[in-house]
């Protein structure tokens, strides 16, 4: 991380230290001013960062914390609640493979491996961990990854702290590795009244951060990238449509290509989409049009389905109002250890469901692909590496890669890449693992 000089990044690093409560918490502005600063390091040539045409980006959540990583946000996302993650509290459905991290990297829970040896998790504010996460990104093929921010705690001097540690990380990282990145707001838990904040928090990244002008930072349709995820559920969000419409009509004035994550029947306007003759107004303001689809088909056969039904009919629409449209597939779904053993998974079926869809999207028409998620091991969507020696069922109900090999998710999302772009029939079989 590169911070800025001066007092108020004093006051950030004295903070950090474990054990050490004689200074002040810093406020925001602090935050702020030891945080954000434009990218003065190395950038290697690696994916077209000029466009998202022919890309697959995954989402990176980046929001796990682990106690002693210098963030003080405890075991953030490994756990329900607070406390050292254990059978009682924990909250993810898969284990993630550490053996490729460094001993400064690794961080001790209550479980246990088969072997006896304590079962270690990481934490996103680690600069080496994120910056091998991109480092496997290029191994793999996989074109680089949309940055998840909530901006619900964007006042707050604690969510800054946390998400430009890891924003600049995953700077560093799609820049030394060669790889695209860009920004996500997720407007979820955003309260009525508070786009200000957003828009807000966007100036801060673009005057401070210089963000979306390194070479890394991606752009489609000759200006970066920057989406917006959460417009049009009826989840019974405070925010409303035309907070929205002020928010994608502030970020087209200041010059950027915007993308849209809206509910899987947004076209339609049923199901998980509000019935509002101004949303596809509001839509045909931005740029690219992205349909979340986590758990709404369960089986290879249902993604084809989808993609007859829904994906061709939406590419249509999308053409008609010269909108791009980027659909997401994800290779699996569970959250039992979340809320509860009777909620239901959906399969993995050793990979099958994950290569089905990057068959059918690209049948259908797509030419670029959101997948979800990089590193959300709290749904079981994750494609980077993660373990099938888990602690065992008495202790909590994880889930597996089946067997397959840690890395068989990201060498399928690299072949689905080829796929996607034609240097792979989508009659290609499965991959072996």
């Amino acid at each position: 991380m590169r911070v800025a000089q001066g007092a108020a990044t004093f006051v950030f690093l004295l903070a950090a230290v474990p054990g050490l409560t004689a200074a002040p918490a810093p406020t925001r502005e602090e935050v702020l001013a030891a945080t954000l600063a434009p990218y003065a390091g190395e950038s290697v040539r690696g994916v077209d960062t000029s466009t998202l045409t022919s890309k697959v980006m995954c989402g990176y959540q980046g929001w796990f914390n682990c106690e002693g990583d210098g963030a003080n946000r405890g075991w953030a996302h490994w756990v329900k609640g607070r406390g050292i993650p254990s059978p009682s509290n924990v909250k993810v459905d898969l284990w993630p493979d550490v053996s490729e991290l460094g001993a400064d990297e690794r961080f001790d829970t209550a479980f246990h491996h088969t072997d006896g040896q304590p079962a270690q998790v990481f934490s996103s504010f680690k600069q080496a961990t994120v910056l091998r996460h991109f480092q496997w990104m290029r191994e793999y093929g996989v074109d680089g990854a949309f940055v998840q921010r909530f901006a619900a705690g964007a006042r707050s001097a604690d969510f800054q702290r946390q998400n430009n540690t890891v924003l600049a990380h995953c700077r560093e990282g799609a820049n030394r590795h060669g790889r695209a990145y860009a920004l996500m707001y997720d407007l979820s838990g955003l309260a009525a009244g508070h786009m200000d904040d957003v828009m807000d928090d966007w100036r801060q990244l673009r005057t401070r951060m210089k963000l979306g002008e390194d070479p890394a930072y991606l752009h489609h349709r000759g200006k970066p990238v920057v989406a917006v995820w959460g417009i049009g559920f009826n989840d019974k969000r405070a925010y409303t449509l035309e907070e929205c419409r002020r928010l994608i009509e502030f970020l087209k004035s200041d010059g950027c290509t915007v993308m849209l994550g809206v509910p899987t029947y947004w076209r339609e306007q049923k199901n998980d989409a509000i019935t509002d003759p101004a949303l596809h107004e509001v839509l045909a303001l931005a740029d690219i049009v992205s349909p979340w689809t986590v758990g709404r088909y369960r089986s290879p056969d249902d993604a084809a389905r989808y993609a007859e039904k829904q994906i061709k009919p939406d590419l249509a629409w999308c053409a008609e109002h010269r909108l791009d449209y980027l659909p997401v597939i994800f290779p699996g779904f569970s959250w039992r250890n979340m809320y509860g053993q009777n909620t239901g998974t959906i399969p993995r079926l050793r990979g099958e469901f994950f290569w089905r869809q990057f068959r059918e999207t690209k049948n259908a028409g797509a030419n670029m692909l959101y997948v979800a998620m990089f590193d959300e091991v709290d749904e079981g969507t994750a494609v980077f590496k993660c373990t099938n020696d888990v602690p065992p069922e008495s202790e909590a109900p994880f889930v597996t890669y089946e067997g397959l090999p840690s890395d068989y998710y990201l060498r399928l999302t690299g072949q689905g890449t080829r796929m996607l772009r034609g240097e792979l029939p989508t009659s290609s079989p499965l991959p072996k693992p």
